[in-house]
């Protein structure tokens, strides 16, 4: 058996699932430069569960579509986050007209799990573009990915580039 590849996904929707703090780097690489409106979090207090609408970059397919030459693509994915017992925020605006940049995510546990178990319980914190943050306290890491619309063509044109 070998680990999965970029390529191994090339025309599938993405659904993925972290539960510790390495599979959440692959979903935090993944949605970086994803964007979208203050209108697009949802909290569900007694569902325990924080839910973003994303338009997401398609960095697993930024390569082929550079090489090949054709335009890059975005799509719509749902970032949902379990077991949150409170959301904070600093610096955002939480309406439809405000656009988001989600640039990353991280995980700080506030205690040990056991070797193999979830993580958690502990803090997610999503850092936006312009000093925007989102803090949720988690009972444990359990975050999905899910691609819920095809591919489509990127707005801008362009890859999203940090080089600046």
């Amino acid at each position: 058996m070998s680990d999965a590849r970029f390529e191994d996904g090339a025309e599938a929707p993405l659904r993925l699932l972290a539960r510790d703090a390495e599979d959440l780097k692959v979903i935090s690489a993944l949605v970086q430069d994803a964007v979208l409106t203050g209108a697009d979090l949802r909290y569900n207090r007694a569902r325990r569960r924080f839910s973003l609408l994303l338009n997401r970059f398609r960095w697993e397919d930024e390569g082929r579509a550079r090489a090949s030459g054709r335009r890059f693509e975005r799509v719509r994915a749902v970032l949902d986050f379990s077991d949150v017992t409170a959301v904070s925020h600093q610096g955002l605006a939480r309406d439809a007209e405000t656009v988001l940049s989600l640039l990353s995510i991280d995980y700080t546990a506030t205690a040990e799990s056991e070797p193999g178990a979830p993580a958690g319980p502990g803090r997610v914190v999503l850092t936006f573009a312009g000093d925007g943050a989102l803090a949720l306290s988690v009972e444990c890491l359990e975050v999905e990915l899910s691609d819920v619309t095809r591919p489509y063509l990127a707005p801008s044109h362009q890859a999203p580039d940090h080089s600046a």
